[in-house]
Order: C-alpha cells, then sequence, then structure tokens
C-alpha cells in the first residue's frame, strides 16, 4: 500500500518560516520523482516545487528564493522549507510521487496558514 504522509503545516505569521515533511512508504522512492503542490480556496491545484530522482529542482516563479524542496532517500522523504511566507502562501500543500507519469501518488494534504 502505497502512503504519502505529510507533516509541519499550521499557523505562522506573515515572515515566518515552516518546514513541510512527506514521508513516503510502499514505493521505491528513490526512482521517483517528487513535489509539493498547493491548493488555495477556490483556486486551481499549483505546482510549488519539484525534485527529480536525480536530485534536480524546480520552483514556481512565486516561490522562487524563498522555499526550498529536499529529499532524503535513506529516510523516503522530501522536505519544503519556507522562509519570508506570505498571506497568498496560504494554502492546503500536498506531496506527490511520480514515476514518468506511469504511477503517481498525492498526499493527503497539510494545511498551511499565513495570518497575524
Amino acid at each position: 500500500q502505497v502512503q504519502l504522509v505529510e507533516s509541519g503545516g499550521g499557523l505562522v505569521q506573515p515572515g515566518g518560516s515552516l518546514r513541510l515533511s512527506c514521508a513516503a512508504s510502499g514505493i521505491p522512492f528513490n526512482i521517483y520523482d517528487m513535489a509539493w503542490y498547493r491548493q488555495a480556496p477556490g483556486s486551481q491545484r499549483e505546482l510549488v516545487a519539484r525534485i527529480t530522482s536525480r536530485g534536480n529542482t524546480d520552483y514556481a516563479d512565486s516561490v522562487k528564493g524563498r522555499f526550498t524542496i529536499s529529499r532524503d532517500n535513506a529516510k523516503n522523504t522530501i522536505y519544503l522549507q519556507m522562509n519570508s511566507l506570505k498571506p497568498e502562501d496560504t494554502a492546503v500543500y500536498y506531496c506527490y510521487a511520480d514515476l514518468r507519469n506511469i504511477r503517481y501518488y498525492w498526499g493527503q494534504g497539510t494545511q498551511v496558514t499565513v495570518s497575524s
């Protein structure tokens, strides 16, 4: 059974930081490309950041310079370090695992709220 379990969400003030984690099980993690998506109320789900199985990274323009995606293959986990958070970063953040679009899986999501 494949599971992607996110953690680390919560309420933070503007300018603050959070680190999200996504622990994967049931897949050969090291060969999967991984990503973080987010979905705000009334909006479509959008790509935030992704990291390939080789460790190459890509970011949405809106988070470049503020967010960092990383992976630890020994722990089957990816992370999203989010700094200088803004109210517009408020969303449910989802972990995504992709094997060359042949197989893909979603986590259940974790809420991030940026508000004073």
